[in-house]
């Protein structure tokens, strides 16, 4: 993220005149909120802050933000982000996208958004399933999913939007879902990294997938079933009676019990959010042998390619001084006379 120069706001600072229309119970309402809660801790300036999106229900977004915003094409946020951090690098730009917006038709330009390390927030909405559309599966839909277009149930394997990101370079990887209480903590991380920040946000739909994360982020119950990942702290879950160790045999995770709160006898591991591998092991925990990975999973900055850019174009100035006459008479050039009368 930028350094942003003190701003006081408040929740009401970042709300629109505009009317929230998204169906009653829609996940998107708490995630908005989350994000319109966060915006004034972390000293946001309105005026330097720039929402944009593309196609989908997550896509209203930018209307719902007291900011500047752009409601772009299906799948190229992405292209309108780069452009617009590289003309301004000095605005705090969010890329809001959803499963099918960033992962089918746009999941090309996702990948190099991430591989160029842009030094932007990207909030990934699955609900794993087309909802702007009339409910069609959508590439995160998991094996047997019934929809228009797969009445008998979904054969797709589908794709894991963290996985993707890790395998585009992504330098920061994280989770949250629309109504933990632990979202803000994710955005404000997110908005630290200085460089390409990839958050997939779990997205309930309440017409066409209601309730499909409830094991893992039910409202309440579903506590036990959430590893929230915190750097340099034991991988601890179900209120510390569980957590993760390796499998040295398998080259893996395993889930082991922890007694009376003795955690390093149990083997638990300690996170740490500079270890690839690591990240690559809980993008890939299978959700009910291993509870559902949450928070930071990946955070290892390196030059943000906006500041690379901007680098790149000083030093190819130096010494010289803007001359468009100049310029247009490089090379080979004729001098052409005569009028219309008199042609040539």
């Amino acid at each position: 993220m930028n350094d942003m120069t003190p701003v006081t706001t408040t929740l009401k600072d970042w709300e629109t005149d505009q009317e929230v229309r998204w169906c009653p119970g829609c996940g998107d309402y708490a995630i908005l909120k989350a994000v319109q809660r966060t915006l004034p801790q972390l000293n946001a300036d309105p005026a330097k802050t720039v929402f944009v999106s593309g196609i989908g229900c997550s896509s209203r977004f930018p209307y719902y933000v007291e900011s500047y915003g752009f409601h772009t094409i299906h799948g190229r946020a992405p292209a309108f982000v780069t452009g617009i951090k590289l003309a301004n690098p000095e605005l705090d730009v969010w890329m809001v996208t959803g499963d099918g917006d960033g992962m089918s038709i746009g999941g090309n330009h996702t990948m190099h958004i991430l591989r160029r390390n842009l030094d932007v927030q990207i909030l990934l909405f699955n609900n794993e399933i087309y909802g702007l559309t009339k409910g069609q599966y959508s590439p995160t839909s998991r094996v047997g999913t019934k929809s228009p277009s797969t009445p008998a149930g979904s054969v797709d394997r589908p794709a894991q939007p963290c996985a993707f990101a890790l395998g585009s370079g992504a330098r920061f990887v994280a989770r949250g879902f629309d109504v933990s209480k632990n979202l803000p903590d994710v955005l404000k991380a997110a908005h630290a990294h200085k460089g390409a920040a990839f958050v997939e946000i779990f997205q309930n739909c309440i017409v066409y997938n209601k309730d499909v994360f409830n094991d893992f982020a039910a409202p309440k119950g579903a506590e036990d079933q959430q590893l929230w990942l915190e750097d340099g702290q034991p991988m601890l879950f179900a209120k510390g009676t569980k957590g993760l160790a390796r499998d040295v045999d398998h080259m893996t995770l395993k889930v082991v019990d922890v007694v009376d709160g003795d955690w390093e006898a149990a083997g638990v591991m300690v996170h740490d959010t500079k270890n690839r591998a690591l990240a690559h092991m809980l993008v890939e925990l299978p959700f009910g042998p291993f509870p559902m990975a949450l928070g930071v999973l990946y955070d290892d900055p390196r030059p943000a390619y906006d500041a690379v850019v901007a680098e790149d174009l000083a030093k190819a100035r130096e010494g010289k001084s803007p001359d468009l006459a100049a310029l247009l008479a490089k090379g080979q050039t004729w001098t052409v006379d005569g009028t219309a009368q008199d042609p040539v």
